[in-house]
């Protein structure tokens, strides 16, 4: 009967799709586990897999720079625990970009059903019927999904975009503003256009010098590095503080 339970792909905007499971680091309740945390769900085709190992220590390499900016990741395969255990061990034998005896300490699912898979659209029939294509999801701490990225099965993914998502995400909440194309931590960001006429003359004849006015339609705003890492560093840190 679970074969004909139809699944709609979460949009950006949905709450991100519940499920309780097993994974290499005891049993989870998702999102709800992760409640006032951002988190990155991932998927990757399968267990002991040349691009996915690759992945797997690039993202462990990157995780004590996400938890600083209040992120956990969890990964996800078509696959049993007992594989997912006996790969991660055999990745502490590897040497990668200069990695060695690396642990990977991040929770990874059992999905052998493939129901989770199917309920995030993980599964790209035309690609794959039993293995997930390389998604990624940056759901934020109320559970809610704020971006989703598809890679194909023979490419890795840009793990600095990943994170260049996560920082503009976390600004955006922060200090309300948009990013602009390529717009990396430092760069000028982006104020929401005037809706009104008269909200139109006040942007052309503003004096704030921290804004930069292309057009009443295009408006950059400075706000430097050290101000958005300190803010969302400071956050994470609060956070941590609340809990203990």
């Amino acid at each position: 009967m679970s074969d004909n339970i139809q699944y709609q792909m979460p949009l950006i905007g949905d709450k991100a799709p519940e499920f309780v499971a097993h994974t290499t680091n005891g049993t989870v309740n998702f999102p709800a586990d992760y409640s006032g945390k951002w988190v990155i769900l991932f998927s990757h085709p399968a267990d002991f897999t040349p691009v996915c190992t690759t992945e797997f220590m690039t993202f462990q390499a990157m995780l004590p720079d996400l938890n600083k900016l209040n992120t956990d990741i969890i990964g996800l395969s078509v696959g049993t625990l007992t594989g997912h255990l006996a790969w991660i061990e055999a990745i502490k034998n590897l040497k990668y970009r200069g990695w060695e005896n690396m642990q990977i300490t991040f929770p990874i699912i059992d999905d052998m059903n493939m129901e989770i898979a199917k309920k995030y659209g993980m599964i790209h029939s035309h690609a794959s019927d039993n293995k997930t294509v390389r998604a990624v999801f940056i759901i934020d701490p109320t559970g809610v999904i704020r971006a989703i990225l598809y890679y194909p099965l023979t490419t890795g993914r840009n793990f600095d975009e990943i994170k260049r998502t996560l920082i503009a995400l976390q600004t955006t909440d922060a200090f309300g503003v948009a990013t602009p194309a390529d717009w990396e931590p430092g760069e000028d960001a982006v104020v929401s256009a005037p809706t009104t006429a008269k909200e139109m003359h006040e942007r052309l004849t503003h004096k704030d010098k921290n804004l930069d006015v292309k057009s009443w339609f295009l408006t950059l705003k400075k706000i430097p590095e050290n101000t958005i890492m300190e803010k969302l560093y400071n956050k994470s840190i609060t956070k941590q503080a609340l809990k203990k």
